[in-house]
This record gives structure tokens, C-alpha cells and sequence, in this order.
């Protein structure tokens, strides 16, 4: 009997997700990198003087640091090949009726407008460089909440700005830090009071249309204390064959016995350099929850971290990628435990097939001071086939003999004998395929609010299309 051919097909149609728009703009950069193109960016966006200097500041340690010598290979991609900041041809407005009709449908596509009306109390949706809308629920409002874009917010809260940011993220972090201090557009400023329970979440959705581009958003949040916020980010991108970068930066600041939860489902297209940071500083009793979806872009670099700064401090990562034919996600979490009794959970799945890869980078630091500390770390890699690659490379530093540590790593293969007996079952070949993947990371489905968890499996869909056939 023939065998049955099996083919690959290196570009999925992702539907939705690859609609391209004119790519039309009120202004463009020019690309790569200099004094100049920063000068001509903060004097379109009207900034006060002191960003532009530190806008400066930042170009100078970014043309002072090295790319990093571990990870993936980044080196194809070209700082002087992307254009740093592409304003979309209109202003931000308050009503989706307002939006230009080709940005709007893109979004309605996605599902943002809708999704606002029947679940979220606030949205805010970028396009390109800058945000096109923004929205929050009135009694939110009035409880004083603040959501807003981050250009809007160096005017009306510039002081609470100037404390804040990058303070959690120097730039002398590392040289996309600083490229991102340099370049950053757009982006989300949150201000939870003291005691405010905002208990439907607020999402920040982020679409990059132009190719060759770059996206530097900045994301800032501010739980005080006792308060409590979901806030969830989404993002995409349809694919083109030039390169594109995402350089994002995202602040969280958890105060003494507040909660935060922050909910990601990345989905870049897969010509797309995914170097992203993203870090929280916990006080006292203060909550730290990040829930992460990595879908999408040809190399992604991406390691939430927590510095539980507090006595009593909690941080609880769940994350999933999936890595398919050219694609190398490394990612994982960082914790840094700095006082006592502080407690992390690092649950991580991988997923990868057609060749990719796909890597947990963790790091868990228990310093001298967090005594009765208490860590724990699971990584489970499943690949689809034998030319995918999968790595877990975790770090652990404990510096205090008082600490409850545990680390468990699993990598394997699909099991055949499961495909068998479920087509044995009359189900297809692709199908027991992915319900075996859906069975995978349902842990992480179930953490995401069901419109999410459902785009979440849409998305392994997409990935598992045209593997089997």
C-alpha cells in the first residue's frame, strides 16, 4: 500500500490576523537611529523637554551596549532597515464611530469593539505608533481611576510619570531597553486608588499594519494598596517578507496588599523580532499574576519578571508558546524574591512542531533576606514531530538555607498511541492531534477570560492547520 504523503506548509493562513491595510500615515520616520530622527519624534509628538532629553540619554547607552550573546540569533535583524515611529492619519478619538473606517474594521475583526461592549470596562486599541482609542467606564471614573494613553498622561500626570518611568526598566538594562527608552510610542498609563476593585478587566490591544516598522509601546500600571485590576494586552500583526520589530515596555507596580493580573496573548506575524520587557515590583502581601499566551513572530525574547520587594509578596506565572517551521520563541520568567516569606509558582508549557524551536529561559534568585521563601517551577515541552527542538535553561541562585524550592522539567514527544486510539475512536488524524495539544494547555485556557481562552485555541488551530494532511 502507498505510504501517505505528509505535507508541510510553511505559511499558515491566519485569516483575520493577516488583513492588510493601506499603510497610510500623517507621519513616517526615516529609518535607523540617530539624534535627529529622535529630535524630529519628540518634537512631532509635542513633548516637554525633559523627554527629549531623556529620549537622548537613552540613544547614547543604546549605541553603548552590546547585542546579547546568548539566545537567539538576532543579528539579521537591522536597526537602519526599520522605521522607528509611523503615525497613523488620525488623531486618538473616544467613539469607535470616529475611528477611519480601515482602522475600525481591522479592529472590529478582532473582536475589540465587541469585546468592549460585553466584557471589558475600558479599551484602549494602537495602530501603528500611536493609540486611535481610548475608553473607560464612567463610574470607574469616578472612583478615580485613571486609563489613558501614555501621551496624554505626560501631560495631565506628568509628575506621577516622571517617578515612574522606566524606573522599573532602566534603559541601562539592556539594549533593547534602551532602544525602547529612545523610540517608545503609545501605550497605556493605569492608575488604580487606594482600595478600588476594578473587577472587570480593562485591555490594551496592539496592531502593527506598516511593514519594515517598528512598535515601541509603553505600558505603565499603578495598583496602591488593597486595590485590585485584571488588565489584558493583546497583539498582532499580518505578515510581510521584511522584517519587523516589537520592542514594547511594560511597568507594573503592585502596592502592599493589592492584586494585579496581567493577561497576554501575543500573536506577531512570523516575520516579526518579539523583544519585549516586562517586569512588576511587589510590596507587602502585594499579588502578582501573569497569565501569557506567545504565538506568532519569527524570534522572540521574552522573560516576565517579578521583584518581590515586600514581606509576603506573591507571584504566580502561567504561560504557553507555541513555535512552529522558522520560529525560535525563547521565553520564560524571572523572579527575584528579596524578602521574607515571599512565594513564586512558575507553571510553563512549550509547544513546537515543523522544526521550530522552542525554549524555557527561567531565572528564580532567593536572596540572603528572603528567608521562608518558597518557590516552585514546572516546565513541560510537547514536540509535534522529530525536527522540532525544545530546551528548558533554568537558573536558580538560593542564598538563604530557609527556602521550600522545587523545579520539574518534562520534555517529550505526542504520543502515537494516544493518536491511535482516539482515530481508533473514529476521530481524524488532525483532530486527535489537536485535541491532544488542547488538552495540553488547557491549565493556561482556563486562566484566561472565555473570549481569550476561546482565541487562545482558535490560534492552535491555525498552528496545527496543514500539519497533518
Amino acid at each position: 500500500m502507498e505510504q501517505r504523503k505528509k505535507t508541510q506548509l510553511d505559511d499558515i493562513e491566519r485569516g483575520i490576523y493577516d488583513i492588510k491595510n493601506e499603510v497610510r500615515y500623517s507621519y513616517k520616520s526615516k529609518n535607523g537611529l540617530t539624534e535627529e530622527i529622535i529630535r524630529d519624534i519628540s518634537k512631532e509628538k509635542n513633548e516637554p523637554e525633559w523627554m527629549t532629553n531623556f529620549r537622548l540619554e537613552c540613544l547614547q547607552i543604546y549605541n553603548a551596549i552590546d547585542l546579547p550573546t546568548w539566545g537567539p540569533d538576532i543579528t539579521e535583524l537591522n536597526i537602519d532597515d526599520i522605521a522607528t515611529y509611523v503615525k497613523p492619519d488620525t488623531e486618538m478619538k473616544e467613539s469607535w464611530e470616529e475611528v477611519p473606517e480601515d482602522i475600525k474594521k481591522t479592529f472590529d475583526l478582532l473582536g475589540i469593539p465587541e469585546a468592549e461592549k460585553a466584557s471589558l470596562a475600558g479599551v484602549g486599541a494602537q495602530y501603528d505608533s500611536e493609540v486611535v482609542y481610548h475608553s473607560i467606564r464612567e463610574d470607574l471614573v469616578k472612583q478615580g481611576v485613571i486609563y489613558t494613553d501614555m501621551e496624554t498622561a505626560i501631560i495631565e500626570y506628568e509628575d506621577i510619570i516622571k517617578e515612574y518611568f522606566m524606573q522599573c526598566v532602566p534603559p541601562t538594562d539592556h539594549k533593547f531597553a534602551a532602544l525602547h527608552g529612545a523610540v517608545w510610542s503609545g501605550g497605556s498609563f493605569v492608575y488604580v486608588p487606594e482600595g478600588v476593585a476594578v473587577d472587570i478587566p480593562l485591555q490594551s490591544y496592539f496592531r502593527l499594519n506598516a511593514p519594515g516598522a517598528g512598535q515601541f509601546e509603553h505600558t505603565l500600571i499603578i495598583v496602591e494598596k488593597g486595590a485590585r485590576l485584571h488588565f489584558i494586552e493583546g497583539c498582532s500583526a499580518p505578515k510581510y517578507s521584511v522584517n519587523n520589530l516589537h520592542a514594547g515596555c511594560v511597568e507594573l507596580f503592585v502596592k502592599e496588599d493589592a492584586t494585579l493580573r496581567y493577561s497576554t496573548i501575543e500573536n506577531w506575524s512570523k516575520n516579526m523580532f518579539n523583544l519585549n520587557t516586562k517586569r512588576a515590583v511587589v510590596e507587602k502581601n502585594g499579588t502578582i499574576e501573569w497569565v501569557s499566551g506567545s504565538f506568532g513572530s519569527k524570534v522572540s525574547m521574552l522573560y516576565p519578571m517579578s521583584i518581590l520587594k515586600g514581606e509576603g509578596a506573591k507571584c504566580e506565572f502561567t504561560g504557553v508558546s507555541f513555535a512552529g517551521n522558522g520560529q525560535n520563541l525563547d521565553t520564560g520568567a524571572q523572579v527575584m524574591h528579596l524578602a521574607p516569606r515571599t512565594s513564586s509558582t512558575i507553571n510553563s508549557k512549550s509547544i513546537s512542531k515543523d522544526g521550530g524551536t522552542a525554549i524555557y529561559r527561567g531565572v528564580v534568585n532567593i536572596s540572603e533576606n528572603a528567608v521562608h521563601s518558597k518557590s516552585t517551577v514546572s516546565c513541560e515541552s510537547l514536540m509535534l514531530d522529530n525536527k522540532s527542538k525544545s530546551d528548558t535553561i533554568p537558573t536558580i541562585i538560593v542564598e538563604n538555607d530557609e527556602v521550600d524550592l522545587g523545579h520539574e522539567a518534562k520534555i517529550g514527544r505526542i504520543s502515537d498511541e494516544a493518536i491511535f486510539y482516539l482515530m481508533s475512536r473514529g476521530i481524524s488524524e488532525e483532530e486527535a492531534k489537536a485535541m491532544i495539544v488542547r488538552g495540553f494547555v488547557e491549565p493556561i485556557a482556563k486562566e484566561l477570560p472565555l473570549e481569550y481562552a476561546v482565541e487562545m485555541n482558535n490560534l492552535i488551530s491555525i498552528e496545527l492547520e496543514g500539519t497533518i494532511g
